[in-house]
């Protein structure tokens, strides 16, 4: 099945490409798209992978499911399109940053500048019906994103996962630690951020700290 994304990931994800349940999966998401009002526009769900190739990841970052109002989801997790107000689960993330690296707020919440720069921010389920949190789960698309996962575990050495909340952490239970670097805690959500399980986790200087000592460019958060 011929799907169109970044060469390096396509030739690590090839015989995906061909499984039953992944030619099943995109007919579903080619008739939601067809019938209904589904995010991200359809040009921008392997967006992850073309901002990030295979090659030149150096951190993942594990959401769940796109966001499901009007412009927001742009393919990236946790990131919004260009001009569009941040969600609460960004705005606590930016928190941490300004706190941890006593960085500025930026004023925009496209995440795109951080993909550029080798950060993975893979959702879980890449598409979703417009209003309908969760529509488009338990059809395949996380069978796909666990072998993202798996093949990053496998392929690549010094990475850093993010897994932030127990979801992600779901997600991220069989990376190879002996390789790679995986930092846990509670989602950034206002629900676990105010119960202290978020701010102060310090991961972005952490990440920077882990890519400094393996001779890589730390992230410009």
């Amino acid at each position: 099945m011929d799907v169109n994304i970044e060469p390096g990931w396509k030739e690590q994800l090839k015989e995906e490409f061909e499984k039953d349940y992944f030619k099943k999966l995109i007919e579903f998401v080619k008739s939601e798209y067809a019938s209904s009002q589904c995010y991200p526009p359809g040009n921008q769900i392997f967006s992850a992978f073309e901002h990030t190739p295979f090659k030149k990841v150096k951190v993942v970052i594990i959401g769940q499911d796109p966001y499901h109002g009007p412009g927001q989801a742009n393919g990236l997790c946790f990131s919004v399109a260009e001009g569009v107000a941040k969600p609460p689960s960004l705005i606590n993330i930016f928190r941490e940053i300004n706190t941890d690296l006593q960085v500025p707020v930026p004023e925009s919440g496209n995440l795109a500048r951080w993909a550029d720069q080798g950060v993975l921010l893979l959702n879980a389920t890449l598409s979703v019906r417009a209003h309908i949190a969760g529509s488009h789960q338990n059809k395949g698309w996380e069978q796909f994103t666990d072998a993202v996962i798996a093949k990053l575990s496998e392929k690549r050495e010094g990475l850093v996962f993010l897994l932030w909340g127990g979801y992600a952490k779901k997600k991220g239970a069989h990376i190879n630690t002996t390789k790679h670097l995986v930092l846990t805690s509670g989602h950034p959500s206002p629900l676990s951020a105010n119960r202290g399980y978020w701010f102060g986790n310090k991961h972005f200087s952490s990440v920077n700290t882990y890519l400094r000592g393996k001779n890589k460019l730390p992230i410009d958060w």
